[in-house]
């Protein structure tokens, strides 16, 4: 195996390891923007209720009441979501790109760099979608008393291999946007920047924070949506299925949220959204820039 071939292997494990390491870090903010989205549903009985005023009301709640383990609910899911998800979408894009830049010159195009983030997000997270479908799962507080791997079989005898899918039309949209913004916005500024500061820690904090901003306005309304199709379950008993579904699809969902809570709901969550961005492409790419010097 040559060194060309190696370093091809490169962005995939770097950015593999820099998600988990992040993800990690800033889980705690993941799991508050996600009771906040699914809360306020008037259609719904179960999460009809405002238990949390905003990020800070969730936070200092779900402390006191379930504890570090509260807010760590569903990490074995989002770790293993990472080592999929992250692993595929940054070495995917970072070798796009590469082969776009061997292929058509020395130059980076913005444009070029949009479309291989879009076509790394949406794949990547088509593929790790049943580990978001668990981990928003534990995160709501359903699936309480499961380990992750029961989580898994929980979802599967219930809901049969759909379910383990349940939401990824929202979700691999929600990707393919947030890479398409995140990560040449990221991009772009640190080669804008790298004059001013050079390929430093600077840079790649001050770049990174202003791509995490760009990707919560674009994503926040999907997110929302996604979060909802995800976390609603499907029951059986022995007379067969139970018609359980709030949402018929990513589309109903949308305008049944701004029918009955109004164009702010799909909102809700914007706030740790962001807050969990912008610490969470900081650490990464951070991180990731770190690996690329070994």
């Amino acid at each position: 195996m040559g060194e060309r071939d190696i370093n091809d292997w490169r962005p995939f494990v770097y950015g593999g390891i820099a998600s988990i390491v992040a993800e990690l870090a800033t889980f705690p903010l993941d799991t508050t923007k996600t009771r906040l989205q699914i809360q306020g549903q008037k259609h719904d009985a179960k999460f009809s209720a405002i238990r949390y005023k905003g990020m800070t009301d969730a936070l200092i709640k779900i402390s006191r009441e379930e504890g570090l383990r509260g807010l760590y609910a569903g990490i074995s899911s989002a770790t293993l979501r990472q080592a999929t998800y992250g692993t595929i979408k940054f070495g995917t894009y970072y070798s796009l790109k590469q082969k776009a830049l061997d292929r058509w010159g020395t130059d980076e195009l913005v444009l070029i760099n949009i479309v291989c983030a879009a076509i790394a997000g949406a794949i990547s997270s088509a593929i790790a979608n049943p580990t978001d479908v668990v981990k928003v799962r534990m995160q709501a507080g359903i699936e309480t008393n499961l380990t992750l791997l029961g989580c898994f079989k929980d979802v599967y005898n219930h809901e049969g291999f759909r379910g383990l899918w349940r939401g990824v039309s929202p979700t691999a949209q929600r990707a393919a946007i947030i890479a398409a913004v995140e990560l040449p916005i990221y991009d772009f500024s640190k080669k804008e920047l790298t004059p001013y500061f050079g390929n430093s820690i600077s840079n790649h904090f001050i770049s990174s924070f202003v791509a995490s901003m760009g990707s919560a306005i674009s994503s926040t309304p999907i997110d929302v949506v996604r979060t909802r199709m995800m976390n609603q379950k499907r029951v059986t008993n022995k007379n067969g299925v139970l018609p359980s579904h709030i949402y018929a699809n990513s589309i109903d969902c949308f305008v049944k949220t701004y029918k009955y809570e109004g164009f702010l709901a799909l909102y809700k969550g914007f706030l740790p959204t962001w807050l969990r961005m912008g610490p969470w492409n900081i650490i990464f790419f951070i991180c990731y820039e770190q690996l690329k010097c070994f």
